[in-house]
This record gives structure tokens, C-alpha cells and sequence, in this order.
């Protein structure tokens, strides 16, 4: 598969798994680099920045929670998609997890091969940006626009920053105004998931694209009991 350039980081304090995710990845046809610890991971992001970060939970010196949060915050890093990995699989665990900006979330002990799948799962839906391609489609709605090519969102003409996740979100609502998405639908679609799965990932994500799009959050409706939908 892998069409993007640059590494995946591994970020993990656990030697053996760190090893198990760079031989298993590199497999696949991928560049890898690992740290340790959550510092030297925001350095190696800064220095190189990766096409996707597979990050643990639980690191000796930064939650992993942190490290996501700070890696949102950099220019090279913001858009880059985040697994988070860890032992711990309570629910409230997941939320904070989503809120803070990871795209997935993967509790040990895991399946390699699953882990493989998600990966390439949301690598698919991360965007692709050559700087020669023409724009291909632009939607405006009130406060909102969206260039699906660019991969780009603007709201009053200021532009927003959004993950690939929380972009591929808004696009299928966007594309489907008025029609309401159950959560099962969403998770087929945006997490390519099993649609009676029981968990809080589209709410979570639907309440972190409210936040970011301010102004034209009204846009995202929710219809209790169902799902939401993108207001005409």
C-alpha cells in the first residue's frame, strides 16, 4: 500500500512491543521509527514528521494522553492520524483518548494482524495532498466551507484544523445533507467498524468536530435516539 511518505512512529516503553510493531510493520512495506518515551517521541515527530503515530497510553515521563495533545498542537504533527495503544480498556479511558485528538483506539493484548488492518484502515482515509491537483470539489453551507481535494475547511473564512477522521466525518455528513447517519452507519463509513459495535467513538468524535467548527456546529444535528445529520 504505502503511497504517503514518511515513517510510522511507535511509542511504546515496553522493548518487546516496540520490537513486535517495527517487524511487523516494515513487513508491510513501511518506514519505522521508535521511542520510548513521550519527549523523545515529540522530538522525532518534530525532526521527522510521520505519516501516522501508533502511541501508548501508559509512558514512564508523559501520559500518552499528553503527548497526543501536545502533538495536536504542532504545525508538522496536528493532522497526523493517532492509535492509541495501551492495557487499559475502560470506556472513560476511550473518551479521553478521542477527546485529546486519537483517531483509534486499540487495548492489549492485541491482535497484530488486526492492528494492521486498522492502520491501513485510516491511512486510507488520511488525506493526500499533491500540490498539482486541481480542486475537485468545494461545498459551502452558510458559515462552512469544505475543499473536499485540498482537504481543507473553512468557517467565516477562517480555516480550521481537523484530523483526517474528524474530516472524513464531516464529508459524509456534509454529502448526505438531511439524511440522518445512525451511529452504525457512521461506523461503517468513517471507521470502517463493525456497525453494532457498542461504543462512544462517533459521539465523541461528533462532540470534538462541534467544537472545532464554532459557528457552524449548529450544522451537525443530533436526532435523539438515531444518529445526526447535517442540517439543510
Amino acid at each position: 500500500m504505502p503511497e504517503q511518505t514518511g515513517p510510522i512512529l511507535v511509542v511504546d516503553d515496553e522493548a518487546d512491543i516496540r520490537s513486535l510493531l517495527t517487524l511487523n510493520l516494515k513487513r508491510e512495506g513501511f518506514a519505522v521509527v521508535a521511542a520510548e518515551n513521550g519527549q523523545e517521541a515529540i522530538r522525532l515527530a518534530q525532526q521527522d514528521p510521520p505519516i501516522l503515530v501508533v502511541l501508548d497510553l501508559m509512558l514512564p515521563d508523559l501520559q500518552g494522553t499528553e503527548v497526543c495533545r501536545r502533538l495536536r498542537t504542532l504545525p508538522e504533527t496536528q493532522e497526523v492520524p493517532i492509535v492509541m495503544l495501551t492495557a487499559r480498556g475502560e470506556e472513560i479511558d476511550r473518551v479521553v483518548g478521542f477527546e485529546v485528538g486519537a483517531d483509534d483506539y486499540v487495548t492489549k493484548p492485541f491482535s497484530v494482524r488486526e492492528l494492521m488492518l486498522r492502520i491501513r484502515a485510516i491511512l486510507r482515509r488520511a488525506p493526500t495532498r499533491p500540490e498539482d491537483e486541481p480542486d475537485q470539489e468545494t461545498l459551502t453551507h452558510g458559515p462552512l466551507r469544505i475543499d473536499a481535494a485540498a482537504h481543507r475547511v473553512w468557517v467565516n473564512g477562517e480555516e480550521i484544523q481537523l484530523t483526517a477522521t474528524e474530516f472524513k466525518l464531516l464529508m459524509i455528513l456534509a454529502q448526505r445533507i438531511g439524511r440522518v447517519q445512525s451511529r452504525g452507519q457512521l461506523l461503517q463509513d468513517v471507521w470502517e467498524m463493525p456497525p453494532d459495535l457498542n461504543t462512544r467513538t462517533v459521539d465523541t468524535h461528533v462532540k470534538r468536530l462541534r467544537e472545532k467548527l464554532g459557528d457552524a456546529a449548529a450544522l451537525v444535528e443530533t436526532v435523539r435516539g438515531v444518529g445526526y445529520r447535517f442540517a439543510r
